[in-house]
């Protein structure tokens, strides 16, 4: 077995700073059981801001300082929205509290190219995503999760005495991910034991003897030589993911960014579950004033991040916003298990149709959808009534078209009087219509197409009720 481990350093941080390209002078406050700084931004600390420093000091020495109340709720849903995206890596995947996932690689490494292509793949998703992730692997989660601690990137492949490579990690790691007390840690400490090696060569009966098993018990399961049962994360049915902005924004071009950083994961939870969906709700949140709400809809489903950011710039250019925003949200349902594309040796045969489907979106994103329809036509005889406006996309209305010659693409919206049609060539026709009898919308008029000096093509008629006269009706492309 493989275990990765990926731990989110400074996470506390990581849950407000995601949201913008350049956070600033940000720190996290804590109070425990003073206001003292949990951690800190480069800018801030660079200006000589420190963990662990009062709120009173960061003050004096950043002025500029903007402070945020640590979350912890908020904190663990983004660990469960990174274990969410991760689930397309593996489906053994298990929430390593309080900043770190497990997950068990071994069914998947030929799929992404081995160790190295499914640590490229990784470090490449984190981007997108907004976080930043520390990686290391070992036979067992437990000297996984220790060797991301301490060494980034370093990998243990099983081997003979592969568990002689933790000996000289230092003792303190055994209260991580453990329940390795404080005063059992300070206890070894007191003998002498700095390493994880010098407690492996303790005696183990006089360990026991001082109720330190549960050291014993961690190194066993840090070596593989015990069972460490763990409860494998299951994703959501539903998708859902916040994002808390640093700085409240009335902008809508950063707002676009941290879009961005959901969107990413939506489509890594979407191929998960090998689907699709046409359509997903991001909620702008204001502090005293509802959701804004943007509803993005897709003529098809599909997971491109990109296909959906570029829908929501085009809603957020056309919004004004009522209040600053504080956080966003995004939502997202009943997805559509969509079969994947093979390649093909001449392109992709469905990128001109999605092309289309693309352009279609961005208008519908940027006009509204009331402004984009298409025309179906219908068995009808009278031309004003022999065409219905539809959605784009949905399938047209068995029917026989009642034409029996040729029609415009462009019909007017009512037929404009001639006074003469001295200059215009009949080439065809008539084509007589004499309809609506029964609806107390009849007609009886012979249609033509007809030149026109410039050459245009135009479909006349002439009216053949009373007063008569011609008109013209259409014009051909």
């Amino acid at each position: 077995m493989l275990w990765f481990a990926l731990i989110l350093s400074d996470l506390p941080l990581q849950v407000f700073t995601r949201g913008v390209d350049e956070p600033g002078e940000l720190a996290v406050v804590e109070h425990t059981p003073g206001a003292r700084v949990a951690a800190a931004t480069p800018a801030a600390l660079a200006r000589g801001v420190e963990p662990g420093q009062g709120v009173a000091g960061a003050l004096a020495v950043a002025p500029s300082l903007q402070l945020r109340e640590r979350d912890p709720a908020l904190e663990a849903a983004t660990l469960a929205e990174f274990a969410v995206w991760a689930a397309q890596f593996t489906p053994c995947i298990s929430i390593d509290p309080p900043d770190a996932l497990v997950l068990e690689t071994s069914g998947s490494l030929r799929l992404f190219g081995g160790v190295t292509g499914l640590v490229r793949r990784i470090r490449a998703g984190l981007v997108p995503l907004g976080l930043d992730a520390v990686i290391a692997a070992a036979p067992t989660p437990l000297a996984a999760r220790w060797l991301a601690r301490t060494h980034p990137g370093r990998q243990i492949r099983a081997a003979a005495e592969w568990w002689r490579k933790l000996d000289d990690l230092p003792v303190e790691l055994l209260g991580d991910g453990a329940e390795v007390s404080r005063t059992t840690l300070d206890l070894l400490h007191g003998i002498g034991a700095r390493r994880i090696g010098d407690v492996a060569r303790l005696p183990r009966d006089g360990l026991a003897r001082r109720q330190a098993s549960v050291v014993l018990d961690t190194l066993a399961r840090a070596r593989g030589e015990r069972p460490d049962p763990r409860l494998w994360f299951l994703p959501p049915e539903r998708f859902e993911s916040r994002l808390v902005l640093p700085t409240s924004l009335l902008h809508t071009e950063p707002l676009l960014f941290a879009a961005g950083r959901l969107f990413s994961g939506l489509s890594a939870w979407l191929a998960a579950r090998h689907a699709g969906l046409d359509r997903c709700r991001l909620h702008l949140e204001h502090e005293d004033r509802p959701d804004t709400v943007l509803e993005i809809v897709t003529g098809a489903p599909g997971r491109d991040d990109g296909r959906l950011l570029m829908l929501a710039r085009e809603h957020l250019a056309a919004l004004k916003l009522p209040a600053p925003v504080e956080a966003l949200r995004l939502f997202a349902d009943n997805p559509v298990v969509t079969p994947g594309r093979t390649q093909d040796l001449f392109g992709d045969p469905d990128s001109a149709r999605d092309a289309a489907a693309l352009l279609l979106d961005r208008l519908r994103a940027r006009l509204g959808r009331e402004a984009v329809r298409t025309v179906h036509p219908v068995s009808e005889h009278r031309p004003e009534r022999a065409w219905c406006r539809a959605d784009p996309g949905r399938p047209a209305p068995r029917s026989t078209p009642a034409a029996a010659g040729p029609r415009p693409l462009w019909l007017m919206n009512e037929p404009r009087a001639l006074e003469s049609i001295r200059s215009l060539t009949l080439l065809r026709g008539p084509e007589r219509i004499e309809s609506g009898w029964w609806d107390g919308a009849d007609m009886r008029r012979d249609y033509y197409i007809a030149r026109a000096p410039d050459a245009a093509l135009w479909w006349v008629f002439e009216q053949l009720d009373p007063p008569g006269g011609w008109y013209v009706h259409g014009f051909f492309g």
